[in-house]
């Protein structure tokens, strides 16, 4: 918008001098009309169909699909929308990203909405501003994992792009560019209260979390240094950066340490300790796009906190003892509380890797993107293909269809896990 302004100015006082006796109001403009708005309104509506193909004697069945029926197949039929809108008026600007969805399969069939984000940012100057409000703070350079991200809701590594909900949080944001090795310098505190009304499912209630992040664009890498006090949960400290070598490989990586965190480990007699320890997580990863335009992305993460191959295999024993006939509800409710606690969390393994592969408008198939990702546990060797394509040749919309497949041994990560298949087709059209 800008370079057309100044075409048009250019443009008029050519026209002046080369024609004076030419009234100006015959070549007059409307600013109003390339002046940008103060608001924007953005998101998309989608429709999705799946079919699961389900596992019932699986050891995490009864906990996905807790009081149901045992069954092989199930279809659900999703409708969803996402909004989101800004308004900007001088150094104020008010956010909001809000979404919703109509679900129905054979167990449920309900609705749900849900505020992303929302609040507040005042900029007094260039450089500076204040937030307060719900937050994505998206901390971290992984793309599938994020260990730095000590303020945030874990993505979704099946889908990791999409939307997730923040925390209520005040939190500022100072920017500064200079000249030599150290071009640009930034940092962002964070305050995040937890209470029974605010942010419950973060922690520990009562407790104000106080954190924050140091920005370095140094030698022309990406540098955060980042930090978050103990509050809910226990203190953390931690590192990312990023770097071009070239202009097809992009390198980056993350570090953090939880200190003196607790974690409660399930033994093969039944009994369950809680361990204390500063769990150390990494992540190291590579983007790659060759000259046929095919983006790998590739990345090894170690979770501290994450359970090794016969942990895992111990607690997926006991859990399928305790739902089996004969099993108690007091061994059924110790279980589902050790599920709470970590051992049901999307990835509670110790190591990972993952591998995506996509390529744009491949022989020539306009508008076309297929992609295939592999999430491998390392320790028991079980993981999970996701072969899918997409297609953008209408405009506003995009049409996608995928496959998840697990494969693991018994007692295996993706070998336990609720459904060995789940086919998908979504129709999205943006606006």
């Amino acid at each position: 918008m800008k370079r057309l302004a100044l075409a048009a100015l250019l443009l008029g006082a050519a026209t002046c001098t080369v024609i004076p006796v030419v009234q100006a109001a015959d070549y007059s403009f409307d600013l109003s009309e390339i002046e940008p708005k103060p608001y924007e309104i953005s998101g998309f509506v989608e429709a999705k169909a799946e079919h699961f193909s389900l596992r019932p004697g699986a050891a995490l069945y009864p906990l996905t699909f807790s009081g149901q029926p045992r069954r092989t197949e199930l279809d659900r039929t999703t409708l969803g929308f996402e909004l989101a809108g800004k308004y900007k008026h001088d150094t104020l600007t008010a956010y909001a990203r809000v979404n919703g969805n109509v679900a129905h399969d054979a167990f449920n069939a309900g609705s749900s909405g849900n505020l992303l984000e929302g609040g507040l940012r005042v900029s007094p100057s260039e450089g500076l501003s204040f937030d307060l409000g719900k937050q994505v703070q998206r901390w971290g350079k992984g793309y599938a994992w994020n260990p730095v991200a000590f303020f945030e809701r874990p993505k979704d590594p099946n889908d990791p792009t999409v939307s997730r909900e923040g925390f209520v949080m005040a939190s500022a944001d100072w920017v500064k560019a200079m000249s030599g090795t150290l071009a640009a310098i930034g940092f962002t505190p964070v305050l995040l209260p937890a209470t029974t009304d605010i942010n419950s499912d973060y922690g520990t209630l009562g407790k104000d979390n106080v954190g924050a992040r140091l920005y370095l664009l140094a030698a022309d890498t990406d540098i955060d240094l980042l930090w978050a006090a103990e509050g809910s949960r226990p203190q953390r400290v931690g590192l990312d950066f990023s770097r071009n070598i070239g202009s097809n490989l992009e390198l980056h990586g993350e570090w953090a340490r939880a200190i003196s965190t607790s974690r409660r480990v399930l033994a093969a007699d039944g009994s369950v300790r809680t361990d204390t320890l500063n769990a150390d997580s990494w992540l190291l990863g590579a983007r790659y796009i060759t000259e046929r335009e095919v983006t790998w992305i590739a990345e090894l993460y170690r979770n501290g906190a994450g359970y090794d191959d016969t942990q895992l295999s111990t607690f997926y024993s006991q859990l399928s003892d305790a739902y089996a006939p004969g099993g108690t509800a007091a061994a059924q409710a110790r279980m589902q509380s050790l599920a709470q606690s970590g051992y049901g969390r999307a990835n509670p393994g110790r190591h990972y890797a993952y591998l995506r592969a996509s390529a744009k408008d491949p022989f020539d198939w306009l508008y076309v993107t297929p992609a295939l990702t592999a999430i491998i546990n390392l320790d028991d060797h079980s993981w999970q293909l996701t072969p899918e394509i997409s297609y953008t040749g209408w405009q506003n919309v995009e049409l996608r269809a995928r496959a998840v497949m697990l494969f693991g041994d018994k007692l295996s990560e993706f070998g336990e896990k609720a459904a060995a298949r789940r086919y998908e087709l979504l129709l999205r059209m943006y606006y």
